[in-house]
């Protein structure tokens, strides 16, 4: 499975958001807010080209979800193909990822944590275990922790401690270990800073 394995913190500050959500990233950010090398600190964000802002919201949407490029090329085609707002449906296509549905349910503290528990075979859908984290969830589903991982010391803290809520297009069980797609998400709903518009703009060219 490719990821991403290098510096986060270099990422997040070159992009000027936490795309991990981790503390050591959130401290980069304060301690250095601007973008990493030589030139950083000179760098001004306002004289950045139309290509480079484009370019820029595409790193963010595909780093905060965690996929390779080529995974993003074809859920964006996959969204162009379908009739509404093209960006909005590829926000709605990565949302619906399993690996981000286990991220939004609250058991994982981050993204590649939450991808961990899915290959790690952590979650079932429907009854089923799933080991796919680009599996990707429809309405009506219902996707739970399975029994050993209820126990896990991890996914108990990240309940216990993290208490995130999960968002209104899931339906949370009464114990959190298991949530119901209710809805597909709308672009309301969904809680991430990018610019959907420029992307779909910079693959147009």
């Amino acid at each position: 499975m490719s990821r991403y394995t290098g510096p986060k913190a270099r990422v997040s500050r070159r992009l000027g958001i936490n795309v991990w959500g981790t503390a050591g990233e959130t401290k980069a950010l304060e301690n250095r807010p601007y973008p990493p090398g030589e030139h950083g600190r000179g760098r001004r964000r306002s004289q950045n080209s139309e290509f480079l802002v484009q370019l820029q919201e595409k790193q963010k949407a595909r780093f905060t979800y965690g996929i390779t490029e080529k995974q993003f090329r074809n859920t964006y085609d996959e969204a162009a193909k379908q009739r509404g707002v093209t960006g909005e449906i590829l926000l709605r296509l990565l949302e619906l990822r399993l690996d981000n549905v286990v991220y939004r349910a609250g058991w994982a503290a981050t993204r590649p944590q939450a991808r961990q528990f899915v290959s790690h075979g952590h979650i079932n859908v429907n009854g089923r275990r799933v080991n796919v984290a680009s599996f990707r969830a429809r309405k009506g589903d219902v996707i739970e922790l399975r029994p050993k991982a209820r126990e896990m010391v991890t996914i108990r803290w990240n309940l216990d401690v993290l208490d995130r809520a999960a968002p209104m297009w899931l339906d949370a069980g009464d114990n959190g270990q298991q949530v119901t797609v209710r809805e597909v998400p709308t672009r309301e709903q969904i809680e991430i800073p990018v610019r959907e518009q420029l992307i779909v703009e910079l693959y147009s060219k």
